[in-house]
């Protein structure tokens, strides 16, 4: 893996994106995040690289026989500007550390909220669901509703800001589920996959399955490609 992976940020949503602020083992360490792997599980007899043929065997070995704990000992951590919708869904996941950012300390922008392409309609069959869309003209007209709505509750949250109210109270004028928040999160390798079969599912909601699409194209296969590879193989295709 390249030094040039650390700093990458991928656009996701209209104004969303995620960035891989660092990992373990770091790139400078001249140690890839698929020999870590391979080392964490050698050490139980104190042995370490055989080779690429054999350490890939390896790999796929654990992974296929579900040996997952030294997939722990990968880490990534990245700085993820998404709405509230898709952290509403992220946050279920409890193994992920997380931090975001404060309404009560950073005040709003006028920008900083989710426009859909489009309006998906209610699953017949998930209550939870959706599927399909509504045509043009309603979409349209829905998109328009939405930014009225928007410009209207960060009119009265200006307002509420100049007339001296506090931050964490004007706040509850804008509109919450589509407030962009940037947080930074990390999570191991093992945990991460869990993640990314569950969210990259096509019955897991769009706003969240591009995020885990955007982090297993971008930056898990460049950083893990024999961990990628096995995932694929023995995890993804295996369902």
């Amino acid at each position: 893996m390249s030094q040039s992976l650390i700093g990458k940020r991928v656009k996701v949503l209209d104004k969303g994106w995620i960035e891989l602020v660092d990992m373990m083992p770091h790139p400078d360490s001249d140690i890839s995040g698929d020999l870590a792997i391979v080392n964490a599980a050698r050490v139980s007899f104190l042995g370490e690289s055989k080779g690429d043929d054999r350490d890939k065997k390896l790999l796929f070995y654990l992974l296929r026989n579900r040996h997952t704990s030294p997939f722990e000992m990968v880490e990534f951590k990245f700085r993820v500007r998404a709405p509230l919708v898709t952290w509403w869904q992220w946050v279920r996941h409890r193994t992920w550390s997380m931090n975001a950012q404060s309404g009560r300390y950073t005040p709003f922008q006028e920008s900083d909220f989710y426009v859909p392409d489009a309006w998906r309609k209610q699953s017949k069959d998930n209550k939870q669901a959706s599927e399909g869309f509504l045509d043009g003209l309603e979409n349209d007209e829905l998109t328009g509703k939405l930014l009225a709505h928007y410009d209207e509750g960060y009119r009265l949250y200006s307002e509420a800001l100049d007339k001296g109210v506090s931050k964490e109270m004007a706040r509850l004028f804008l509109p919450g589920f589509s407030v962009y928040y940037t947080w930074v999160t990390k999570i191991d390798a093992h945990n991460l996959m869990h993640f990314l079969r569950l969210r990259m599912a096509r019955d897991a909601q769009y706003e969240i399955r591009v995020f885990a699409a955007a982090i297993h194209e971008h930056f898990f296969k460049p950083a893990l490609p024999w961990t990628a590879e096995a995932f694929v193989k023995y995890i993804l295709k295996a369902e």
